[in-house]
């Protein structure tokens, strides 16, 4: 129902209610009054029969010897027909408890008494006697109701009386129905002008309702930009100028949320064709641990279709590395980041496959992170590449190195034939030859040492050692020759333990080695610091000389068997160093520059913060592979 008809119905009530209470208030309120002008004619009426009476008795007596008193009353009657009775009733007779109905005209004075109810007239007569005020009564006579006035009189010198009047109600219906129709009409008419004026208000009210319901109808199918043609400074004009203002910022909001929508949609499809297209395998899941999200090369390296894995847990990680992963799946939901690691995956069908793997967390704004991305890559391919690289340079480095024995070999051989050739042909033995070929064979045991300690692993025993005093003996025993060569030793040692689990001969080899090397580079003498400290979770050695440098070029070939500056060098030496520290699970590393000096870095796990025993060679510990 719309609100013009509720208005309309709403009005049109109101008004019929207000007219059916004035006209029933209207028609008590008339009859009321034609009541009270009835009653007032009837006094009217009994004073004027009353004076006519007593004028008539000045010369008679009794009131029934009145000439032509009843032709008086007779003549009242037809000249107003709402009387229809009129009577004078003496109360001691009427009212006599000794009278009976029978006996009607018993008591009556005057008049007729043909309507008469007696029990109820003669309460009346007793009541207007008694009180002395007029008695009013309405009743029924004849099946038509009638008002009865019952007038008591005590005129001087006669005895008192009750002039009872009958009139009619006819006339006061009659009139009391001329009002009702008439009322009937009135009130049909203001009902039908309330109803059309109730009509153009709730049009005129309801106008901007009905435009604001157009615009809201309009704002609902997705037109924000009419607007309301509502004028004025009223409640439904602030209304519309809010919705106008309220589809403006939809309108605004809206937009901005398809523009949103369309780079969401850009960025969705890129980021699918880019997971779609890559060739490393992605799979999401959320924090349970189940599958939200594969993609192709997800299925091309393990074997599930998308269909069979999401929504359920997979058991990509063997039995042997669950507890590993299952450790490294709580840090990262704990917010720990892990670098990328290696690992070992099962397939569908349960072969094993090398992969490298990098899982992240998946943050969420409001609820934190929400489950974790994995990448992974196969990484068969490229372990068994590696593996032909590693065997290929191990080839290579075993050819240059036995190139380079060859060549370094060939020299004292020749040296020794041509020795034993002269021997040989003079039949003597000279002892300075002797000599010179017992020092060649001495060379020729150097090289093929040395070429051992680079081929073939030695067996050693790792102890807990304090490199202070490594170090120290090593000084000592260099102390002699760096002062012959005009070199001097400036030593910076830390107050703290300095252990490491090492082979100390190996670890005097390298110092020697390099300090060494330090004194040869100044034949014009010179200082080479020493500098030992701690340095994170590593000791830290660095040696310093004032010597002559390298250049990139020689720098860039350090390390390679047999190259060496030195005229009596093997150029295994370093090499030799960078195995053995190595083996330690340090790092050697070299800086020079040409004709200012050399510095060489490294680098060896303190014992202190050594976490793994076996790795680190606990002291008194097992054997480990060296150089």
């Amino acid at each position: 129902m719309s609100i013009k008809l509720k208005l309309m119905m709403i009005m049109s009530a109101i008004v019929l209610v207000i007219l059916l209470l004035s006209m029933t208030l209207n028609y008590y309120m008339v009859g009321d009054s034609l009541r009270r002008d009835s009653q007032s004619n009837m006094l009217l009426a009994a004073r004027q029969i009353e004076s006519s009476i007593e004028r008539s008795l000045s010369t008679i007596d009794k009131v029934e010897d009145v000439p032509n008193f009843e032709d008086m009353l007779e003549q009242m009657q037809k000249n107003d027909p709402r009387y229809l009775e009129i009577t004078g009733i003496d109360p001691a007779t009427f009212t006599s408890p000794s009278r009976t109905d029978g006996a009607m005209h018993a008591g009556i004075l005057f008049g007729t008494y043909q309507q008469g109810q007696w029990n109820e007239d003669r309460a009346a007569v007793a009541e207007a006697i008694r009180t002395g005020e007029s008695v009013m009564l309405d009743s029924r006579m004849r099946d038509k109701k009638v008002l009865k006035g019952f007038i008591p009189f005590d005129p001087p010198g006669r005895d008192p009386y009750v002039m009872r009047i009958v009139m009619s109600y006819q006339h006061i219906s009659s009139l009391m129905r001329e009002l009702f129709c008439s009322s009937v009409v009135i009130s049909s008419v203001l009902l039908v002008i309330v109803i059309c004026g109730s009509y153009v208000l709730a049009c005129y009210f309801t106008r901007p309702v009905q435009s604001i319901l157009e615009k809201v109808n309009k704002v609902a199918s997705g037109e924000f930009d009419t607007q309301f043609d509502v004028t004025g400074n009223d409640e439904l004009a602030q209304l519309s100028s809010r919705i106008d203002i309220m589809a403006f910022n939809q309108g605004l909001y809206t937009r901005r949320l398809e523009q949103m929508y369309e780079e969401n949609r850009a960025v969705k499809e890129h980021l699918e064709s880019v997971i779609n297209q890559t060739a490393d395998a992605i799979h999401v899941t959320d924090t349970e641990d189940v599958v939200v999200r594969v993609n192709q090369a997800f299925e091309d390296l393990y074997g599930w279709h998308p269909q069979e894995v999401i929504g359920k847990r997979l058991n990509l990680v063997p039995e042997e590395l669950k507890e590993t992963y299952e450790d490294q799946r709580q840090r990262l939901l704990k917010g720990e980041s892990i670098s990328s690691t290696e690992s070992v995956h099962l397939r569908k069908d349960g072969s094993r496959v090398e992969v490298s793997i990098s899982i992240a967390p998946i943050h969420d704004e409001e609820k934190g992170i929400v489950g974790l991305i994995s990448v992974t890559r196969d990484m068969t391919s490229r372990n068994r590449m590696e593996e032909l690289l590693r065997r290929s340079e191990k080839l290579t480095t075993v050819g240059q190195l036995a190139a380079g024995v060859a060549h370094e070999i060939r020299n004292p051989l020749t040296t020794l034939r041509g020795f034993l050739q002269i021997q040989q042909q003079t039949g003597t033995l000279n002892v300075k030859h002797v000599d010179l070929m017992l020092s060649e064979l001495d060379r020729i045991n150097l090289i093929v040492g040395e070429f051992l300690i680079l081929a073939k692993p030695q067996a050693v025993q790792f102890q807990r050692t304090d490199i202070r005093c490594i170090l120290e003996d090593v000084i000592s025993l260099l102390d002699s020759q760096a002062h012959l060569c005009g070199v001097e030793f400036h030593i910076q040692v830390t107050n703290q333990p300095t252990a490491v689990f090492c082979a100390e001969n190996q670890l005097k080899q390298v110092f020697i080695n390099l300090l060494k090397n330090a004194i040869e580079a100044m034949p014009n003498g010179g200082r080479i610091s020493i500098e030992l400290c701690l340095y994170e979770e590593n000791v830290k050695i660095v040696i310093k000389d004032e010597g002559t440098g390298m250049s990139p070029e020689v720098m860039a070939k350090l390390g390679e068997p047999f190259f060496t500056k030195k005229d009596a060098g093997t150029g295994l030496g370093l090499m030799v160093s960078q195995r053995i520290i190595q083996s330690h699970k340090g790092l050697l590393d070299m800086e020079s520059i040409e004709g200012e000096g050399t510095t060489v870095t490294i680098l060896l796990p303190w014992a202190a913060c050594a976490k793994d025993a076996g790795t680190a060679g606990e002291a008194g510990g097992g054997l480990q592979n060296g150089v």
